[in-house]
């Protein structure tokens, strides 16, 4: 499983510092939490499934009150989510969900880890949850983590029961006590042994809880108080909590920040049980493991600390260093050495960084840069040599207090320089449940660091060091003011269809444009350009030069070579090949203000749906909710979609002649819904009456799935129904038509049992448990063992148009190209009045 990797030690006493994008120096309360973080030894690791089931309260209380290092280990990216920001799913929704817990963590000072496991979607059990996951590799990344991170305790957020509430929540209580136990053992997983040793937590522990009717507590377990206000922060370790779990905005998971103490309970899984303290019977301090001297120094750098002169600080820190040199116990001197040295560089506020004005960068060119260095500290900070990737540069120069040195340096990227792009998406997975990860010692860690770094040498009194640097990019926006990320590596030439799905009819030729974006000053010449199915050529174009930077070309594929594949759906593929080089490459760019610019590539690849999928739609207006693909497949459908705002609601045109001046509402042939939206569009309310009388006088809408969570309104229908946590999980479901002749499945298409094969993830979430008399109910279908249910399309007759309710899942059925899908959304759509 384990690959050797190339290990650069560097000897001596030398540390290595490397940050996201700066090395900055931590605020002065900051440098004091780490200096009695660094006088305690115990670790936690908590567990769970997803990102932002961690209990936030307990880790910011771990942090900054018990002063212990804690991580939270989410064994999935939380990929298999919904995502209340945009229309990102799958791999780019893990990417954002990855981050909002690094911003969580930011706040809440813990570390974060992952395994590979992909979350594939909501599960309800184990026995579902392992159909997927495969338990040995998961196991086998959460012993990695548990021996390279070396936890004293370990809690699981969730038990191995239905309790969980979710079959990957269960599966992380099972993984984790089966880890807990292996990580001892030399004979499981023995081929980490060439980069870890073994190691035994004292205990697992599962954190129980209340969450709304389950209650889990009880006054026997261990009891915790948390939550204590904290005169440096400013605030109590709830209110940051709850500014921590109100970073996972994708999941709309915003939470109150509640001041004052509370209760956490906790009960033993295994190990030694615990009596009064998460860390009965550890060595809590360095007294307590026999270095006295070490002990006694931290207690003394702590006492004088001086919050307005921290560099005061550095002789001690310094002496120290050297004691924590010596230590034998080689994981706990690599622990302290990185942590004191991290204080040692704050202390001299000192701040570096490299920089270019533009956010991308090709392998082989060149860029000009500029290095800025600054230490708060007078002659604190010895700028020894500079290593621009390529070339040293000795200077022996000292920072004086606070005074800037920027020193500009052209440079090119390395010509074998990796495109930035996580590393877990960088190759194919494994399968749908499973991450392949190209260097298995990259396992756990939430991104890989920059591997283009610009070396600083530096000399602190008489130590030395060594800061990594990642080239940046660095401008000034107008409205956030500096904005530093790292500089993203794409290929000489970017490859993309300008739309990800087209829809072709029988015996028709396919016309698709594509897309050519060249990053570079080279000149691309006897070039071609291939599209292809499946390996095999559909068609071959010669292009011998590309001289632009952006030009996009239309190519027809012939109708009898689409007729010869004997699929509904089939994807696409492009590549130009050119001087003997292949590019097929698309760039996926994610940008929110709340997270960094997030970069990841795909193949050059779009959807053809082929086949007889009718719609008797011109002109559909849409009601934006969380973000979905609806809008952009109607468009690409060739229907008119408009996005409607609150004056379309109550303004007027004019028709001329007889008809006199009609609502706007009455121009559309069906309204849409989007997903959530009454949890997202708070004007909801006010339009609804609107909708009704749209839908009185003949009009179509089409009302996606909600939830009952932060509800604009009780009453979405203009008859009763009640939304309920049911759901069809299993995308292969049966399905039951309840009314084979309804009008809805028989015009314009007539929808069978064969339009539903093919659906990923899940056939949909939230469906109503109950519901009006009014209301029709299309189909019936349940999970395996479980009881049948009627809630995935409710229909209704009101005047003399149709109100349809449907949470079955086209927003993820549409952008996977599913053709039933779209041939049953159509129907709804093109329903027609009464």
């Amino acid at each position: 499983m384990f690959k050797r990797l190339t290990i650069i030690f560097i000897l001596g006493f030398f540390a290595v510092f490397c940050s996201a994008q700066q090395v900055r120096p931590s605020k002065s309360s900051e440098i004091y939490r780490e200096l009695k973080t660094l006088k305690h030894l115990p670790k936690v690791l908590y567990l769970a499934a997803h990102p932002d089931d961690e209990n936030t309260g307990l880790l910011s209380w771990l942090v900054n009150e018990q002063n212990v290092e804690t991580g939270y280990l989410s064994l999935t990216r939380g990929d298999g989510g919904q995502n209340l920001l945009g229309t990102e799913q799958g791999a780019a929704l893990g990417l954002i969900r990855t981050h909002e817990l690094l911003e969580a963590r930011k706040l809440d000072g813990a570390q974060q880890f992952f395994t590979r496991a992909i979350d594939f979607g909501f599960s309800k059990n184990t026995k579902d949850t392992f159909k997927q996951w495969d338990a040995d590799s998961i196991t086998a990344d959460v012993v990695w983590v548990i021996r390279k991170f070396r936890p004293d305790v370990i809690i699981c957020r969730f038990p191995p029961t239905a309790a969980a509430g979710h079959g990957q929540h269960a599966a992380s209580a099972v993984v984790a006590e089966k880890a807990f136990k292996a990580a001892a053992d030399r004979k499981m997983f023995p081929e980490q042994l060439k980069y870890v040793n073994t190691w035994q937590p004292k205990r697992l522990l599962w954190n129980t809880f209340r969450f709304g009717a389950v209650n889990t507590t009880a006054e026997n377990q261990l009891k915790i108080t948390v939550g204590q206000y904290d005169a440096q922060l400013g605030m109590g370790y709830g209110e940051l909590a709850g500014l921590s779990r109100s970073l996972h905005k994708s999941q709309g998971a915003g939470t109150q920040s509640v001041a004052g103490i509370r209760t956490e309970y906790f009960t033993l899984v295994a190990g030694e049980a615990a009596k009064s303290s998460l860390f009965d019977g550890l060595n809590q301090t360095w007294k307590a493991k026999g270095d006295l001297s070490i002990e006694e120094s931290i207690d003394k750098i702590i006492s004088s600390f001086n919050f307005s002169k921290p560099e005061l600080s550095l002789p001690s820190l310094l002496s120290l260093r050297k004691k924590i040199s010596a230590l034998k116990d080689h994981n706990l001197r690599r622990d302290k050495l990185d942590a004191i040295d991290n204080i040692i560089l704050s202390c001299s506020g000192f701040m570096g960084e490299v920089v270019t004005n533009q956010a991308e960068a090709v392998a082989g060119d060149n860029y000009n840069f500029r290095l800025n260095l600054i230490s708060r500290s007078a002659n604190a900070v010895t700028l020894e040599s500079v290593n621009w990737l390529s070339d040293t540069e000795r200077f022996n120069k000292k920072l004086s207090g606070d005074s800037l040195i920027t020193i500009e340096h052209r440079m090119q990227i390395p010509t074998d320089a990796a495109l930035s792009e996580p590393y877990w998406l960088a190759k194919p997975a494994k399968n749908a449940a499973t991450f392949s990860v190209a260097n298995d010692t990259l396992i756990g860690l939430p991104e890989a660091k920059s591997p283009l770094n610009v070396l600083l040498s530096l000399k602190i009194g008489e130590e030395k060091f060594q800061v990594a640097l990642p080239l940046s990019f660095k401008k000034l926006d107008p409205v956030r003011g500096d904005v530093v990320e790292a500089l993203r590596i794409v290929p000489a030439l970017e490859l993309k269809f300008t739309q990800p799905v087209y829809l072709v009819k029988n015996n028709e030729d396919l016309r698709v444009s594509l897309n050519f974006k060249v990053n570079t000053n080279k000149q691309f010449s006897n070039g071609k350009v291939n599209l292809m199915y499946n390996g095999s050529l559909l068609y071959g174009a010669d292009f011998t030069s590309i001289n632009v930077k952006d030009i996009t070309i239309d190519y027809t594929i012939p109708k009898a070579k689409l007729a010869a594949i004997n699929v509904n759906r089939l994807q696409l593929e492009a590549n130009y090949v050119a001087d003997g080089k292949t590019y097929d490459k698309k760039q996926v760019l994610i940008q929110y203000p709340h997270l960094p610019s997030l970069q990841y590539f795909a193949p050059a690849t779009a959807i053809v749906m082929k086949g007889d999928i009718q719609a008797r739609v011109k002109k559909v207006g849409y009601v934006e909710g969380a973000g979905d693909f609806i809008p952009e497949f109607l468009r690409i459908a060739g229907i008119q979609v408009d996005v409607l705002k609150d004056e379309d609601f109550y303004g007027y045109v004019d028709e001329s002649g007889a008809n006199g001046s009609q609502n706007k509402l009455s121009q559309y042939d069906a309204i849409i819904l989007g997903v959530r939206a009454n949890n997202t569009e708070k004007k909801l309310g006010r339009w609804l009456p609107f909708l009704w009388s749209y839908v009185k006088a003949g009009g179509n809408l089409i009302m996606q799935y909600n939830t009952n969570q932060d509800a604009t309104v009780d009453k979405l229908g203009m008859y009763g129904f009640n939304i309920a946590n049911k759901r069809i999980t299993e995308e292969n479901a049966e399905v039951k038509f309840l009314k084979p002749d309804h009008k809805l499945l028989n015009f314009p298409n007539k929808i069978t049992t064969e339009d539903f094969k093919g659906w990923v993830q899940e056939r949909g979430a939230y469906f109503p448990d109950k519901w009006s008399k009014e209301y029709e109910p299309l189909f019936e279908m349940h999970d395996t063992d479980e009881e049948p249910l009627q809630g995935s399309t409710l229909y209704a007759k009101y005047g003399k148009g149709n109100f349809i309710y449907t949470p079955l899942a086209f927003f993820r059925q549409l952008p996977a190209g599913n053709v039933g899908a779209a041939r049953l959304f159509l129907n709804f759509l093109s329903a027609q009045p009464n």
